[in-house]
């Protein structure tokens, strides 16, 4: 389905993005990130399409968002800032940098070879970038539809020196899931496979509930089969967290500490309503909602 594109247009974020007071009031007291690909129709994403954040950052903490979770790493800048301007901005937000979601795919003749040293001086100027924004986490958001378990074998590897490399620098590193990840490869479902063969010390994973639903998995059996493996979720919907009925919030939050969740983050993908209503709509959600509890932080 289409995306609804505010009816003003971008040049009016600001005046779209206009703080709710009363919600803002309403809203007690939960520590809730989100993912700013939820607004990228405003800011842009992935280093394209890029306007100014300022009024969405500011309206975005009005409402009760506690932290952000970026989409736009690009030569080594965030939404077209340095790393210490974007977390300045942030900061004169109300929130706080949280995570970012970006990533280098392994080419051909690196996947064939395994040789990642090309790869790994990318890595090493994107983990100085994430560190001096602040980031905590670094999240790789996707990765290519192998063809064999040796290929994924090698991604394994790969995503554990990614995640070495992090470690040593005070940065938590994970994957982000979408549905095809539990297809098969050899008959070994992809996802299981790639937690079973990357170091919990270097690796953990953020659960994209949503995703996983569509990929006719259950959050929690995936759960308990591997617990404290998932530090992050990614709180998700068809549209507006909530609305749909096809995912069971309830009993994934019940379940957050044996998947040992640090963190959640909102992502609304597509809109029943305009930027601002739907991301609003999802936030509430789950401040009203008695299972989410306060803080997720160990």
């Amino acid at each position: 389905m289409k995306i609804q594109l505010l009816t003003l247009g971008l040049l009016m974020c600001a005046a779209t993005f206009a703080p709710d007071t009363a919600a803002a009031k309403k809203a007690s007291k939960k520590q809730i990130a989100i993912q700013l690909y939820s607004v990228r129709d405003l800011i842009g994403s992935f280093g394209q399409n890029q306007h100014d954040y300022t009024d969405v950052l500011q309206a975005l903490g009005k409402m009760g968002y506690t932290a952000v979770e970026a989409a736009s790493y690009n030569d080594g800048k965030f939404y077209g800032k340095t790393p210490e301007a974007f977390k300045a901005d942030v900061e004169a937000a109300g929130m706080e940098v949280l995570s970012s979601h970006t990533t280098r795919n392994l080419s051909e003749e690196e996947l064939a070879s395994g040789d990642f040293s090309q790869a790994m001086k990318w890595w090493d100027e994107c983990i100085a970038a994430h560190k001096a924004a602040g980031m905590k986490y670094l999240v790789t958001p996707s990765m290519p539809m192998l063809k064999t378990l040796g290929e994924l074998q090698r991604y394994c590897d790969y995503f554990n020196e990614i995640g070495k490399r992090c470690r040593e620098n005070g940065i938590l590193y994970g994957y982000h899931n979408h549905a095809f990840e539990f297809q098969k490869i050899e008959d070994r479902v992809m996802l299981e496979y790639m937690i079973e063969h990357t170091d919990p010390a270097n690796v953990f994973f953020q659960m994209d509930v949503y995703w996983t639903v569509i990929g006719k998995a259950s959050p929690v059996d995936l759960f308990h089969k591997y617990p404290g493996r998932f530090r992050m979720l990614h709180i998700k919907d068809l549209r507006e967290i909530g609305q749909s009925g096809m995912v069971g919030f309830d009993a994934i939050f019940r379940n957050t500490d044996v998947a040992g969740v640090e963190q959640i983050v909102v992502e609304v993908e597509q809109y029943s309503y305009d930027v601002e209503k739907s991301v609003r709509m999802s936030l509430e959600y789950l401040l009203e909602a008695p299972f989410v509890k306060a803080s997720y932080s160990k």
